[in-house]
């Protein structure tokens, strides 16, 4: 097939969104699929065979779209419509595959050239805008009907979680609903592995992946704050986040007394993620809000190293207490899951072996190419038996 694959957001860079749909792309094109992607201004260009890249020209003030809802994004979208529009226009895709709020455009699409779409629900929008900007919770449930619209109207549903395949579920689809996972991105680097090496003197707790508030880093440095009195040879190492999210945090860390014990490094390459998760001693996954599963997990799971999240839906529809500790999101109990795994180094690698067992029988690359593949064999197949 030829593939319009609308993926409103920039393109590549290193983190959740863009890799997702990196991994989805290529897989598409090594299976024999024309894929033309249209992504945001922002990005580097990548050499992926079979995938032919095009980009949006909004105004050169619109810079540094961060995750999530933002204006900035707001004004992307606008300027990615009339750029699919055309594209759609040119004729010859068999089907538009479209990543979030792109289902939307896709919609307009499908009711305009008769295009079928794919509708690829990274989160439920509704409820992320909802939480991001709570004045706009009068309109989760306007914003929900668009995205039952979209989701019944689609050809096939692709959700990257068990909570966003029952949120496409409830809305009545015909169409088919394909649960994709994540995968581990711990992959032997090209070239020489770094030589950054984390030396504290003691135990090193790790959160990896950006800054935005849902993830919860107020929560982790609140909970190490309350355990470091007991752990005085711990320290908390964080990756990842923008320059001004890295320095707030800094300063908050420092007015809690823990200038010399929580480090905030700023992003390093996905390809090395393996070097540091190989140099902690304890994960963590402090998020206090979202759905989806955080891409992270599946990396955490295959590190060797254990885990302390919180219990909440994001996390136990794949972490469990057999692979993981959960905590509820309140600094006192997070402080107990770093104290049961700082003092329990036995009990960590226990739950550690049987997390890296789990990764590797349900969430490996050639469990997620299956997945996407026999998903998008049936929606070929519905497609050319007529379906709308």
């Amino acid at each position: 097939m030829k593939i319009l694959l609308l993926a409103p957001h920039p393109f590549y860079q290193e983190r959740g969104t863009p890799i997702a749909v990196r991994l989805l792309a290529t897989t598409l094109a090594e299976q024999g699929h024309a894929v033309d992607m249209l992504c945001y201004h922002e990005g580097r260009d990548l050499d992926m065979p079979g995938v032919r890249l095009h980009r949006i020209s909004p105004p050169g003030w619109v810079k540094n779209v961060p995750p999530g809802p933002s204006w900035q994004k707001i004004v992307c979208d606008l300027y990615m419509w009339p750029a699919a529009r055309r594209l759609a226009a040119r004729g010859g895709f068999d089907l538009v595959h479209a990543v979030e709020e792109a289902a939307f455009m896709a919609l307009r699409l499908n009711q305009r050239f008769g295009l079928p779409y794919v509708y690829d629900m990274d989160s439920c929008m509704s409820a992320q805008i909802a939480d991001k900007y709570p004045a706009a919770k009068p309109l989760a449930g306007w914003l929900s009907r668009l995205e039952g619209r979209a989701v019944r109207d689609s050809a096939g549903v692709v959700a990257v979680c068990q909570s966003l395949v029952d949120t496409a579920q409830a809305h009545g689809p015909s169409a088919p609903v394909c649960r994709l996972e994540d995968v581990s991105l711990l992959e032997e680097p090209e070239g020489e592995p770094p030589s950054e090496r984390l030396d504290y003197g003691g135990p090193v707790i790790m959160y990896v992946g950006n800054l935005e508030s849902y993830q919860g880093i107020d929560l982790l440095l609140e909970g190490f704050a309350v355990a470091a009195p007991k752990h005085p040879q711990a320290h908390l190492v964080i990756i990842g986040g923008s320059q001004s999210a890295v320095a707030a945090y800094k300063a908050k860390a420092g007015g809690m007394g823990l200038e010399h014990r929580a480090h905030f490094l700023g992003p390093r390459p996905p390809a090395h993620l393996g070097h540091y998760l190989a140099q902690a001693d304890i994960l963590a996954s402090p998020r206090i809000q979202g759905e989806n599963t955080p891409m992270k997990i599946y990396s955490y799971l295959d590190a060797d190293r254990p885990l302390v999240a919180t219990r909440l839906p994001t996390h136990t529809q794949v972490l469990d207490n057999q692979i993981s500790l959960l905590v509820e999101p309140a600094p006192e109990d997070m402080a107990r899951g770093l104290d049961e795994l700082l003092s329990d180094p036995e009990r960590g690698r226990a739950l550690a072996r049987a997390a890296k067992e789990r990764v590797a029988a349900r969430y490996s690359l050639a469990a997620y190419r299956k997945k996407l593949l026999d998903f998008y064999a049936q929606v070929q197949a519905g497609c050319s038996g007529g379906r709308p």
